[in-house]
């Protein structure tokens, strides 16, 4: 009990009560008023109630939606190119990520006041790139298709049937047909 401040588990005498009798408050250390108390203690004992708050009909949010004026910016950022290939590095204190870098050349771009909108937004994203910061659209492969191998684009049951007609001893249905060469022998 003694180690709860809150009055709904004892008064603030009876903590100071149970804190004498086990020696961890001495009588040289009683607080001024506990004396008073004892002798004069009151009619009820003090009894901690909870406040019941009492709400009708629908509750509103009292905070209001906070926007700045780069969260639209953001927004785009994050629609079009997701979240990027690493995570961020928090362990680092001066670590700016790749969207704020985008924010801050969005509006160093907006701010020469040459384009505007969607062709903004693209010029920032080149100036990104030719910064070093690549930027890779939402959906968009990480691999070039023509760089891709020919055998990722096999279907397993073709690999199947290319794997059993290949290991020797294997017998054919009738369909197929087997080109051997017999071993040419002299009479």
């Amino acid at each position: 009990m003694a180690g709860s401040r809150l009055e709904k588990f004892g008064t603030v005498f009876t903590r100071v009560r149970d804190l004498m009798r086990s020696g961890v408050v001495k009588q040289k250390d009683k607080p001024i008023w506990y004396d008073v108390y004892t002798a004069f203690p009151p009619k009820r004992d003090p009894l901690y109630v909870k406040p019941q708050i009492q709400r009708y009909g629908k509750v509103t949010d009292t905070v209001p939606e906070i926007f700045y004026k780069e969260d639209a910016v953001r927004a785009k950022f994050y629609e079009m190119y997701g979240n990027g290939p690493k995570a961020f590095d928090l362990s680092k204190a001066n670590f700016i990520s790749t969207c704020q870098r985008f924010v801050e050349k969005y509006y160093e771009l907006q701010s020469q006041g040459q384009l505007e909108g969607d062709a903004l937004f693209e010029e920032a994203g080149r100036a990104l790139l030719a910064e070093g910061i690549v930027l890779r659209r939402r959906g968009s492969s990480m691999v070039a298709p023509e760089d891709r191998d020919p055998v990722l684009e096999m279907k397993l049951t073709d690999m199947l049937a290319e794997q059993q007609a290949d290991a020797p001893g294997t017998v054919q249905t009738e369909g197929e047909q087997t080109h051997e060469q017999t071993p040419a022998t002299s009479h």
